[in-house]
């Protein structure tokens, strides 16, 4: 397990993905959009990019937590997807099986450390990236909450065409 989570953490070298990560991560796209061997939670995130304006697509874990489902950074606020998120104010669209539009609304820092836990449970890749153990207190997760943008995710329906 250390040489995977020291592998995840070069791949990722300077809170960005390098050659291979993304080269996994456009696999993980596609495999997470077609909702092919993977859980319904895991799906792909798909929002315009802030300076091209083309579709980025990003494979995420989705948490349901609470009755709400949420989107966490686990490279923390400089993750790329959370600049396009932004820069887009919210609005994208997520994959896995049929895509579907969404709204994108950041949860205040004080309202993470819950979610940033199961989090941890739900996502073994993000486990290398994230410093705390899943089984830590909630106090531990707070300490580090404002480095980890939480996105509560509204689902507004079909694409259309």
């Amino acid at each position: 397990m250390l040489i995977v989570s020291s592998m995840k953490r070069w791949m990722y070298r300077g809170g960005r993905p390098h050659g291979l990560a993304r080269l996994l991560n456009r696999i993980s796209a596609a495999q997470y959009r077609a909702g092919f061997l993977v859980p319904r939670t895991w799906v792909t995130l798909e929002v315009p990019g802030r300076r091209t304006g083309r579709t980025v697509s990003c494979p995420l874990v989705l948490v349901r937590y609470q009755g709400c489902e949420y989107l966490v950074s686990m490279l923390g606020n400089d993750a790329n997807w959370v600049a396009n998120v932004r820069a887009a104010a919210g609005d994208a669209v997520v994959s896995h099986r049929h895509r579907e539009r969404i709204h994108l609304s950041e949860v205040p820092v004080e309202e993470r450390p819950p979610i940033l836990r199961l989090y941890l449970a739900k996502a073994p890749g993000a486990r290398p990236h994230i410093p705390v153990d899943r089984r830590a207190p909630i106090a531990a997760f707070a300490a580090i909450a404002a480095d980890y943008p939480v996105f509560l995710v509204t689902r507004l329906g079909s694409p259309g065409p």
